[in-house]
């Protein structure tokens, strides 16, 4: 925690009549809120299909008052106006790890829920998104945020690879300007993420000869290479007793073979490996690939004819890095937090904040408030209930920011 010397006067920012009309704002519009919330989660956004949920947060920013654009990479950028140099950036990703096939898999509840693929993720982290941009213009409040930029940003999910936030922060005329990002990722409110959690992504591809079941028996069989590799590998990890930072791995996806009665030309996985050590991920990378040589080795020595052959592609790193106890962010977050007595705990995950922490930035990813559970998953869901306490909690931690922690 700050001593009282250097903790900003969170009390005396929120009772400037200004900024206490844009938070009566979020009481007063939650209806508005969350018609906007279902409207944006009814258009799908896979990732690198961004572009019409992108056209459609352009047009809500403007139609706010919000002079936007979308840049090279698909992000959507905000600001009040185009002279000033942004010094803030809050972001929230556009796109989603399911999406739905049509409008009406979203839907609401009898017990006030919203229902349906990324309704949580990152759907309540959009509209956090958009109700601070209308509350600021709608308040007059737009002189108290000067340099804050609004980022709708594409690529933060499975093998988009951050890649909105990698262009933001590398090529996109904002490095070195920008000092702070503030990033809304999923419902909450009690939780900083402070650390980024390392990842790296590959794909594993085995392919061979393929054939008959019954008359080319004995071909090299990529589904057999593969299969025995995962099975190494796990087994491996599972008996691993180094101990040391925590971690994990997924085979998130397996794939390959025509017919139950055709040996296989092609088998191929996807495998997510993460840990809060950067070492741990290399040491789980180098088990990998030595798990799946092995595996080959062994399918290829089994066979009487057509061997088969491997190859290992990376898809994905995540970089890590943290922010010190000391941060400027941290500091005014958790005054922001002390005034509206939210205790929320500090911890490490994968989200756009990575990149700008990885640069030696200061960046959190926080949530816009509410609730909700079932990120990546059909049964995903969101209740707005405890919103407006969220959104207090992220428009004062602009103001802070801007007055007291992104110089």
């Amino acid at each position: 925690m700050t001593t009282e010397a250097t903790t900003p006067p969170v009390a005396e920012l929120a009772a400037g009549s200004v900024l206490r009309d844009c938070l009566q704002w979020f009481a007063r519009e939650k209806r508005w809120i969350n018609e906007r919330h279902l409207e944006l989660c009814r258009i799908p956004a896979p990732t690198f299909q961004e572009r019409p949920r992108a056209e459609w947060m352009a047009g809500q920013f403007r139609e706010a008052g919000w002079e936007a654009r979308i840049d090279r990479a698909g992000n959507v950028l905000a600001s009040c106006a185009a002279r000033e140099s942004p010094r803030l950036a809050m972001t929230a990703h556009l796109d989603t790890v399911l999406s739905p096939r049509t409008a009406e898999e979203i839907t609401v509840a009898s017990d006030g829920k919203f229902r349906g693929p990324g309704v949580a993720d990152n759907g309540a982290g959009l509209a956090g998104l958009l109700a601070v941009a209308q509350a600021i213009q709608a308040c007059g409040a737009a002189r108290e945020f000067p340099g804050l930029l609004l980022v709708a940003n594409v690529g933060e999910e499975g093998e988009g690879n951050l890649s909105g936030m990698r262009y933001l922060c590398r090529a996109a005329g904002l490095a070195g300007k920008v000092r702070a990002f503030l990033v809304l990722d999923g419902p909450g409110a009690e939780h900083i993420t402070c650390r980024a959690l390392v990842s790296r992504r590959f794909e594993l591809a085995v392919t061979g000869p393929g054939g008959h079941s019954w008359s080319d028996y004995g071909v090299g069989n990529p589904v057999h290479a593969l299969s025995r590799a995962v099975a190494l590998f796990a087994e491996h990890v599972a008996h691993w007793n180094g101990g040391g930072p925590r971690s994990s791995f997924n085979f998130g996806t397996m794939e390959g073979g025509a017919s139950v009665n055709s040996i296989p030309t092609l088998a191929r996985a996807k495998v997510d490996l993460r840990s809060e050590s950067e070492s741990r991920v290399e040491e789980m990378s180098a088990l990998l690939t030595g798990s799946f040589e092995r595996a080959v080795e062994t399918e290829n020595d089994r066979a009487r004819a057509g061997k088969v052959t491997a190859r290992v592609r990376e898809i994905g790193f995540r970089p890590g890095g943290s922010l010190t106890e000391e941060a400027p962010i941290l500091t005014c977050l958790r005054a922001v937090d002390a005034h509206l007595g939210i205790r929320a705990q500090t911890d490490c995950a994968s989200t756009d904040a990575n990149i700008p922490l990885s640069l030696g930035m200061q960046a959190v990813s926080i949530g816009a408030g509410g609730s909700g559970a079932g990120a990546h998953t059909a049964s995903e869901w969101f209740h707005p209930d405890g919103r407006e306490l969220g959104l207090k909690r992220v428009l004062l931690t602009l103001a802070s920011l801007l007055r007291h922690g992104s110089r």
